[in-house]
């Protein structure tokens, strides 16, 4: 697979504008990436910008925190689909799955899935808040609700991906499921490691310099 289709182009900053997220589209185009990821009032928006190309639109639920209740991620989901949304990448409640609440974490991303029927669901596990025995647990859950990929983090917490950690989420889910990294890869040493590691898709506001 060519290195560009590993990128999901990310903004998902609170002001972003019309403006910056046509330039996004654009790159995303030029570059022939595989996604633009973006908040979910900007789906249609997106969507007719990348008419006629094969670059898919990639939205986020329950973001940043992953707090909000499975009835709410469930129809967040379901309206991003309907918008027009071709992958939707989910934050898991966090502290339920710091409570070892496996049946909770786990009906939860079977629910979600459920909603997004054969459209990809990512489910953002937030490593950078959690020990080693959570992050197994939280790929446990997520292979068990029968979700598309583990993504390592928002970007919006107090870290993002490391080596580290894609290696440690590859040793646990195999070829079950895939793995994205997001977060924090900005140079192309970076965006190579990660792929060597195991990571499928890489989450980046840096795209065109990596490629």
């Amino acid at each position: 697979m060519k290195l560009s289709k590993y990128i999901d182009h990310t903004l998902l900053k609170a002001d972003a504008t019309h403006e910056q997220l046509q330039k996004l589209c654009e790159e995303a185009k030029e570059y022939d990436f595989k996604s633009v990821c973006i908040n979910p009032c900007n789906i249609p928006y997106c969507k007719n910008l990348l008419r006629g190309s094969d670059v898919l639109v990639c939205t986020v639920i329950g973001f940043p925190l992953g707090a909000m209740s499975i009835e709410s991620k469930c129809y967040e989901a379901y309206d991003a689909i309907e918008r027009g949304a071709d992958e939707v990448d989910m934050v898991l409640n966090i502290g339920r799955l710091k409570e070892k609440d496996r049946n909770y974490v786990t009906e939860e991303i079977r629910r979600v899935k459920q909603t997004v029927k054969d459209h990809t669901l990512k489910v953002i596990i937030e490593t950078c808040l959690l020990t080693d025995e959570e992050k197994v647990l939280a790929c446990e859950c997520i292979l068990d609700a029968g979700a598309d990929f583990v993504k390592t983090s928002t970007g919006f917490s107090t870290g993002g991906a490391t080596f580290d950690d894609v290696k440690l989420l590859k040793d646990t889910v195999g070829d079950r499921c895939f793995i994205k990294a997001a977060g924090g890869v900005r140079t192309k040493e970076d965006f190579r490691k990660m792929i060597e590691l195991g990571a499928n898709r890489i989450g980046t506001s840096s795209g065109t310099k990596l490629v």
